[in-house]
């Protein structure tokens, strides 16, 4: 009986979702017609969602760690190519690229997304027209014949304009691309459009004889996370309601459920990205057989950029967006030993983690490694390693640099940036070419005492930053070298540095929990021409 009153509710709120979707109402919209209460819940009426009346939804059991997945029916995805995780660029710094994206999704689409897109290019140090603002998606709202953009990725060092050819101190590594169309990038990036962006130099070069002789080829894994919910009928689902983000029970890898990865007694180096959509992770790797084993492997970046020496760890922790790469040694396991990557970070919302962990073998197992192929040749060296130092402000830059404070905050149901929502056409800060800046990022505490709040991983276009301080003190060592995305933990304050060079134009700063971030914790700020100094075209 249960079951059948489940299904019954999840049918009901299906079609009522496909309404909503169909007619493309946002949340914002939503709220105007009085679905939505002020406080952010839903009002309970007509079905909309299968949570109002207190059964969660819970997708269909799987057994875990196949090659794909034979538990479920064939899922409609969108992705770039067809194709999910999209295809995975090697590009090479001097050498400029230009990507032409077309939009071949199916414009009368009904179910969670839309069919409108504007590709971003995460991390990437491109010109603003290229940069896939949310706002210049296409095709039009209003109709149009081109459904396509093209973007110019320069795929050249920071700081090149000024002081050719640019800052190798700055070399990227770990990007990825994904879709931003405003209001509706979680829904969109869900449903499968994104993909690996990897950027190559003289030193981390792509091959492990030269340079920093990182492990290269077939030994150098991208691998993308995300959990997903499914519903009764084994269909991709979203809940276009759940408001403090969305949290699944199915744990994928490259868009697989638990999948497994046979690997040679050697070093391997795996490129790890959250793409969430609000789970945030903390991975272990874990011998089922042996619980009590602690197993280390090697650190080398975090985010978009190297870190200047490599750190010994058991641990990472990754918020959405967020990337890590890291270095296993198989070597060290027998032949025949299946090793586990866990996340044991406690998370029952889409708020942030509980700050309880999991024991071994209890968290969520997400992949399996089994050390099963031949010992072959390997030719990259052994950590530890050293990169790149990093430019650090001097102290005159800090003395002059200007100030400004952003908090994140919760108004109304949604999320806000300085108690205001998203506006595209609202300019919220205006900082000048070739200058620096400290910008203050903080967390409004929880307005009653006791209630939860909600962490927040926040990205900033254009310009990698320098973490200046977490909470008033120096940010832990893999936090000091460049990041694009910052964890700003409940009510906690990170200040960080940032230098505008090379391009003008507007750029988004966001809660890449992109729940949050399409419900409206997202802001506009421009680079302007140092012509327009003393110029403010800031709106307030």
């Amino acid at each position: 009986m249960l079951i059948t009153r489940r299904n019954r509710l999840a049918e009901i709120a299906r079609r009522n979702r496909l309404e909503i979707v169909a007619n493309r109402l946002t949340r914002r919209e939503l709220i105007k017609l009085g679905l939505v209460t002020s406080a952010g819940s839903l009002v309970a009426k007509k079905g909309l969602s299968s949570r109002v009346s207190g059964q969660a939804l819970e997708s269909p059991p799987t057994r875990p760690f196949h090659s794909f997945h034979p538990d479920l029916p064939p899922n409609t995805i969108w992705g770039f190519d067809g194709i999910y995780p999209g295809p995975t660029f090697h590009a090479r710094y001097g050498e400029p690229i230009l990507v032409r994206h077309f939009n071949d999704l199916p414009q009368d689409h009904r179910g969670f997304g839309i069919p409108q897109v504007s590709t971003h290019l995460h991390n990437g140090h491109t010109p603003s027209e290229s940069d896939g603002f949310p706002s210049d998606f296409y095709p039009s709202i209003v109709g149009g014949p081109e459904r396509f953009h093209d973007h110019h990725y320069p795929n050249a060092l920071a700081g090149f304009s000024y002081q050719p050819p640019g800052d190798l101190r700055e070399a990227l590594s770990t990007l990825f691309y994904h879709d931003h169309r405003v209001d509706f990038t979680a829904q969109n990036v869900y449903k499968g459009l994104a993909g690996f962006y990897l950027l190559f130099n003289e030193w981390d070069s792509g091959d492990e004889t030269i340079g920093f002789r990182l492990p290269s080829g077939m030994f150098d894994v991208p691998m993308m996370f995300a959990d997903k919910l499914f519903d009764q009928d084994g269909q991709l689902f979203f809940d276009l309601f759940g408001l403090d983000g969305l949290l699944g029970d199915k744990f994928t890898v490259n868009g697989k459920i638990q999948p497994f990865l046979q690997v040679h007694p050697r070093r391997y180096r795996f490129r790890w990205l959250n793409v969430g959509p609000s789970r945030f992770n903390r991975f272990f790797l874990t011998d089922l057989h042996n619980l009590e084993r602690v197993i280390p492997f090697t650190q080398i970046s975090s985010d978009g950029n190297l870190l200047p020496r490599s750190i010994a760890v058991t641990d990472v922790i990754m918020g959405s967006a967020e990337r890590t790469d890291v270095i296993v040694d198989f070597s060290q396991f027998a032949p025949g030993t299946s090793i586990y990557l866990e996340n044991r970070l406690e998370q029952v919302d889409g708020r942030a983690g509980t700050g309880r962990f999991f024991e071994p073998g209890q968290g969520n197992l997400a992949l399996r490694f089994d050390v099963v192929l031949p010992r072959v040749r390997d030719e990259s060296l052994p950590p530890p390693y050293t990169f790149y130092e990093v430019p650090r402000p001097t102290p005159a830059e800090l003395a002059k640099a200007r100030v400004r404070t952003f908090l994140f905050d919760r108004m109304n149901g949604q999320w806000s940036i300085n108690g205001r929502f998203f506006d595209g056409e609202t300019i919220r800060a205006a900082p000048i070419e070739e200058t620096g800046e400290i910008w203050i990022l903080e967390n409004q505490p929880p307005r009653q005492p006791g209630a939860r709040s909600w962490a927040h991983p926040i990205h900033i276009h254009l310009e990698e930053f320098q973490v200046l301080s977490r909470d008033g003190r120096p940010p832990p060592v893999v936090e000091q070298g460049r990041k694009d995305v910052v964890r700003l933990g409940i009510t906690s304050q990170v200040r960080v540095f940032l230098r505008f060079r090379d391009f003008l134009g507007r750029y988004p700063m966001h809660c890449h929990n992109i729940l949050h971030e399409d419900h409206a914790m997202m802001l506009r700020w421009d680079v302007v021409s140092r012509k327009r100094e003393g110029r403010d075209p800031v709106r307030r």
